[in-house]
């Protein structure tokens, strides 16, 4: 893992794509949604069955739906708000605009939090000081971010340790691989007709994502 002085976003996005890429996380992603095993009855009590559309009885419920249950979950889970960061605000529009290796003071003391507070707090840097997706600059002039900036500057400010940041990116790309995307971050926020919302609206659905498996 690379020293905390040497990460810039491309780090950010090819350490996330390391991590998706294990054994490891791929059992989370095929597990995240799976849903818990029919309960058991108790002793002494027996388990209603369900009469189907034939009239025959069955324990099976799902002959009921009328739609697939991914696709309930996917409904449930959009109506989820994402998980409000804690109260600690921002620095301002000058603090946007310095180096985010100037701001690593700030970490000090700060215990490590989830991945999906970090998406959080990355969400807030992207609507509070502004995205931009010009090829290889970690931010503009204005001190907006791309999206591995906003997760590096939230990463520097103390929101998360270094492991949490990745995970967070590996979250990222686990929802653009739902979406059908199949490359990095980083190209997929430079993409032509690439907008703020279109990248708020992809943590969003992360943060979703990341807090419906725990993390």
């Amino acid at each position: 893992m690379p020293p905390t002085a040497l990460l810039t976003p491309d780090t950010v996005d090819l350490e996330a794509a390391a991590l998706y890429d294990t054994a490891a996380w791929q059992h989370i992603v095929t597990n995240w949604a799976a849903t818990a095993p029919e309960p058991t009855p108790r002793a002494g009590t027996e388990a209603t069955e369900l009469p189907t559309r034939s009239g025959e009885p069955t324990g099976d419920w799902r002959h009921l739906l009328t739609v697939p249950v991914d696709q309930l979950i996917t409904t449930a889970l959009a109506q989820i708000p994402p998980a409000p960061p804690t109260e600690r605000p921002l620095p301002g529009r000058l603090g946007a605009a310095l180096p985010d290796r100037l701001h690593t003071w700030r970490r000090i003391g700060q215990a490590d939090i989830r991945p999906s507070v970090h998406l959080a707090y990355a969400r807030q840097v992207l609507t509070e000081w502004g995205w931009q997706n010009e090829p290889y600059q970690t931010r503009n002039t204005r001190g907006a971010r791309c999206l591995c900036g906003a997760l590096l500057a939230a990463h520097r400010l103390g929101y998360g340790s270094t492991d949490t940041m990745h995970r967070a990116g590996a979250w990222i790309l686990t929802e653009l691989r739902t979406q059908g995307w199949t490359g990095l971050i980083g190209p997929w926020n430079r993409a032509p007709g690439r907008t703020a919302d279109h990248a708020v609206a992809l943590l969003d659905a992360t943060i979703r994502r990341a807090s419906y498996s725990g993390e």
